[in-house]
């Protein structure tokens, strides 16, 4: 079986596993007891803290806050940085049309409570314009987000440029990153960035676990949006997940904590998806995410057919469960277009016999399948 499905999960590493099974039969004690076993589990989870902080380029653990993925990392740093500056600054939110669905259906919300919302729209490859982000910015923007890598089109955007560009149109505007798919894929900054978004199950941890940059100085200032004890600074009550944690903890000193992939295979695809009548979908400059359509194909038929032959791929975006992607409509695409599109993701278990295969059996797709 090849597995070009990374971007929806990853393998967990032996590493990840390895802290998993320990912490789960050796160190398995309450985080929050003060006997032997419950101090084990608090080192696992400092130490992984540790880890995730300096993956992330933080300058300190303690701005790292454990949560049970990313769809409620991006829940928590929204309401929490909306709860707060939308009494202190205003109720004006900028975000874009392409963000995750965590994203987009928390602003949504947020937006049900009375927050006015400016979403800016890409082009037809898929960027974001800098600029027409920090022109939406009002006197009374409490919260800016956009997404650091597209889930979906491996679009990469600038986001310490664009925080940069914010903070000189409002200084008291939060700025906020779903750094999901670009942490340990790509070079990011946390310049300027007031909350980035973090998953275990994307770098090869397991399922379950995220985590939230808070930048230093304002975790005092925010309230939880789940109510329970002490745990993690009081902001994410409810007992840790010592397992999880301590398996993203191993899965970010993978390769010492360089990035875990580079253009390579990437490249190798988009050089030969013309062959095979492939149209590239938006700019994938992340290292590890190729979306493209061959026309005449649904790209649910086109999936079937590659999982049919070893290969699997994804229609899109595994959250959308078969429906027609907002991004999609975002960037302009006539539906028969965006009917046909799937996604390729990459991590370091893939390689180039995996891309050689898969573009064969593209191929014979292309010749079989085809609406003509």
């Amino acid at each position: 079986m090849i597995y070009l499905d990374n971007a929806a999960t990853t393998k967990p590493c032996p590493a990840a596993l390895a802290a998993l099974l320990k912490t789960a039969t050796e160190d398995y004690g309450n985080a929050s007891s003060g006997h032997r076993l419950g101090r084990a589990a608090r080192v696992s989870v400092e130490n992984s803290r540790k880890a995730v902080a300096a993956a992330l380029g933080a300058l300190s653990p303690n701005a790292i806050i454990f949560t049970s993925g990313g769809t409620e990392a991006n829940n928590f740093a929204l309401t929490a940085a909306a709860n707060y500056n939308g009494k202190r600054v205003g109720k004006h939110i900028v975000s874009t049309m392409v963000e995750h669905d965590s994203v987009r259906n928390t602003v949504a919300q947020l937006a049900e409570r009375g927050f006015d919302v400016s979403y800016i729209q890409p082009g037809r490859d898929g960027a974001i314009s800098p600029d027409a982000v920090a022109e939406a910015i009002r006197p009374d923007t409490a919260l800016v987000s956009v997404m650091t890598v597209c889930n979906e089109t491996g679009n990469v955007y600038d986001t310490a440029a664009i925080a940069k560009l914010v903070k000189a149109a409002n200084p008291k505007t939060l700025m906020h990153t779903d750094a999901v798919q670009a942490f340990r894929k790509v070079k990011f900054s946390l310049d300027g960035i007031d909350f980035a978004t973090v998953s275990a199950h994307k770098i090869g941890g397991v399922k379950g676990v995220g985590a939230v940059y808070i930048r230093p100085g304002l975790q005092n200032s925010l309230k939880p949006i789940i109510f329970g004890g002490s745990q993690e600074a009081g902001l994410r009550p409810g007992t840790e997940n010592v397992t999880g944690i301590a398996s993203f903890g191993a899965s970010c000193t993978i390769d010492n904590g360089q990035l875990i992939i580079d253009n390579y295979l990437r490249d190798l695809l988009l050089s030969g998806l013309p062959s095979v009548g492939g149209i590239v979908l938006g700019t994938p400059s992340a290292p590890h995410i190729v979306a493209f359509a061959i026309p005449g194909i649904p790209g649910e038929v086109l999936a079937n057919f590659l999982d049919n032959n070893g290969i699997c791929i994804s229609k899109g975006a595994a959250c959308k469960r078969g429906k027609r992607s907002h991004v999609w409509s975002a960037l302009g695409l006539p539906n028969t277009l965006a009917d046909s599109a799937v996604r390729v993701s990459f991590s370091g278990d893939n390689s180039e016999s995996d891309v050689t295969k898969l573009l064969k059996k593209l191929k014979e797709a292309s010749e079989v399948l085809c609406r003509r």
